[in-house]
């Protein structure tokens, strides 16, 4: 009997260490850590060790795409392989990050390098637990290989100043002109590449005078005789890469490649290559986290009236909707964990329809962009904008929100009563359309031998607004 009763006992007790798993909402409790001889102020005592440096939240960068990268010169020589190491493919995603603050991270040894793993995701994420290592600047980049960072490495200093906006003026003042030319990031003879603000208009209207083709056509027109065109759109409130064509050839070879890219193409074999290598770029901070951690998003678009047809709204089209519809396809990938209930997306579009990145987060993922009222209001309205418990997913510890003392966050980031929208065009790589403006109308066979030496496409990152800005320093948090 009672080598019965221990024979049960044993078998509940390996049944409960089995099954025995800890919850992510409590973590579980620290270990006991033997105390050490501690000195201070010459007075020694029992103390508990020194903790080390704290995890930071890692952001993943996506999968190295291979050399050679869109824009990037080769450094090796005739007859030499070449390669692209770590260090430069940090800088390269990061453009315009201060490379002092990447190397720093290697000497910390806080960058972090996983390998190649299976599809499924639970044995990719045991795989990557497993896999995850420090790796050094000059370690050669493989194919497919991820990388990841603190997201401290992108924080940026926050000016306190506010950003202007031009006044609704058909004839902007002196200011405001060169308000508008420190918003040029790029300018050659067939294009000019903006920083939009947020809150400023692309395409006005009647009563709308301050809008960005207006603003544009006045003030960016520089030695030309007539101001440039636009070739793409972007929301009212949203921010980032905004693409303007200086003459009617590039503007309108541009728009045919963002509305159809085939019919973009020509005779030219670079000319094609270069427009099959096209891509833009978002960053937006969503509510919540979608379930899966990258994916394609494939859902159809349809447009509905409101209001007797004053307003209109865009919806996810039904198969057995008899509205006109149109394909949109979005591609999607979470950059790092949820804090304080909101997670950072990178989408890529692959078709590009009015409001694409807003239905398809809101709708089909079921995480609408902070900010975006329209199509994210009943989320909005049950979202408490306070800081809360989030847990670290491998380890199971919480994170604690970092809030830099002296930061104003009443201007539109995520801890405002307010938000301003958080999506923003951060990435652009597109055909040098002045290099082969020439092929492309027929004027020449081949290319002008000073244009030869030129890269075939171009590559451009914008920096955040003020108000995404705070909010990702906001969301650098440590683990405590």
């Amino acid at each position: 009997m009672l080598n019965h009763v221990s024979n049960n006992s044993n078998s509940c007790t390996l049944l409960l260490f089995v099954v025995r798993h800890y919850s992510r909402i409590q973590p579980p409790r620290p270990v006991s850590v033997k105390p050490v001889i501690r000195v201070s102020n010459n007075i020694a005592r029992l103390d508990a060790p020194k903790e080390g440096p704290k995890p930071r939240q890692l952001l993943s960068l996506p999968p190295f795409p291979g050399h050679p990268l869109p824009a990037k010169s080769s450094n090796s020589g005739p007859g030499q392989r070449d390669y692209v190491t770590a260090v430069n493919w940090i800088k390269y995603y990061f453009k315009g990050t201060w490379g002092s603050v990447i190397e720093s991270h290697f000497r910390e040894g806080l960058v972090q390098m996983e390998g190649l793993v299976a599809a499924d995701s639970y044995t990719r994420k045991e795989t990557l637990m497993k896999s995850m290592r420090k790796i050094r600047p000059n370690e050669v980049m493989e194919h497919g290989a991820r990388v990841h960072v603190p997201v401290s490495i992108a924080e940026t200093r926050i000016s306190k100043r506010y950003d202007a906006i031009p006044c609704g003026t058909l004839y902007p003042n002196a200011d405001e002109i060169k308000y508008l030319q420190r918003l040029v990031i790029y300018k050659d003879s067939a294009i000019i590449v903006l920083n939009k603000p947020p809150k400023l208009p692309v395409k006005g209207s009647l009563p709308v005078h301050n809008s960005m083709d207006a603003l544009a056509a006045a003030a960016l027109s520089y030695d030309y005789d007539e101001g440039p065109k636009l070739v793409h759109r972007l929301d009212r409130e949203t921010s980032g890469i905004l693409l303007l064509g200086r003459t009617k050839d590039s503007a309108s070879h541009l728009q045919w490649l963002f509305t159809n890219i085939n019919n973009a193409k020509s005779s030219c074999k670079a000319w094609n290559d270069a427009c099959e290598a096209t891509y833009q770029r978002y960053w937006a901070l969503v509510i919540g986290t979608p379930k899966e951690k990258e994916g394609v998003i494939h859902a159809p678009l349809s447009k509905v009236l409101l209001n007797d047809g004053k307003t209109e709204r865009i919806i996810l089209a039904h198969h057995s909707s008899v509205e006109p519809r149109q394909e949109a396809v979005t591609e999607y990938r979470v950059l790092g964990p949820k804090i304080n209930g909101c997670s950072w997306v990178e989408l890529r579009p692959l078709t590009y329809r009015k409001h694409q990145l807003r239905v398809h987060c809101a709708e089909a993922l079921g995480t609408p962009i902070v900010g975006d009222y329209k199509y994210g209001w009943f989320v909005h309205s049950r979202w408490k904008q306070m800081p809360r418990i989030d847990i670290e997913p491998t380890t199971g510890k919480p994170y604690k929100l970092r809030r830099p003392e002296g930061l104003d966050v009443q201007k539109g980031s995520v801890l405002s009563k307010v938000p301003l929208l958080h999506l923003h065009c951060r990435e652009l790589v597109l055909p040098n359309i002045a290099k082969f403006l020439q092929v492309l109308n027929n004027s020449s066979e081949e290319l002008h031998s000073s244009l030869s030496q030129q890269p075939d496409v171009l590559r451009f990152v914008a920096t955040m607004p003020s108000h995404m800005r705070i909010s990702w320093n906001l969301m650098s948090s440590y683990l405590v």
